[in-house]
């Protein structure tokens, strides 16, 4: 089997946003639910995080990533397929686990919202107090 041929697909996780990521080699390429990087993420910031686990092992050029991401919002979105990218580039090359592990890529991130309780305005917040 040809190198070319080769594929790693992985899930991405982060709060309620789910990343499904396909990584082949390529010329470095990233489509996010068929739209081009720039086109779906607006702000440099969310571009900067999805491409983070590339530039770190230095393979930014090397792999094409496209991507089918939902669920959550901008933020959740970018970092989701941050941490599928990450997994997928581990399955192409275990020798980049050190590098990752020490960014704190490979962890994913368990905080997710708090449920709502009852008697409560939010999950935490108390309705105001009064002594008369």
């Amino acid at each position: 089997m040809s190198e070319e041929a080769v594929e790693f697909v992985k899930t991405g996780k982060r709060k309620t946003a789910v990343a499904r990521v396909r990584l082949a080699p390529g010329e470095g390429r990233i489509t996010v639910n068929k739209r081009s990087l720039a086109d779906y993420f607006g702000r440099p910031t969310s571009r900067m995080i999805v491409e983070q686990p590339l530039v770190l092992t230095e393979t930014k050029g090397r792999y094409d990533v496209k991507v089918n991401v939902c669920g959550g919002g901008i933020s959740a979105q970018a970092a989701a397929i941050r941490h599928g990218v990450t997994r997928a580039l581990l399955e192409a090359n275990p020798d980049f686990r050190p590098t990752l592990k020490k960014a704190g890529y490979i962890t994913r991130d368990p905080r997710k919202v708090e449920r709502k309780k009852y008697g409560r305005h939010k999950a935490r917040k108390r309705p105001q107090y009064s002594k008369r």
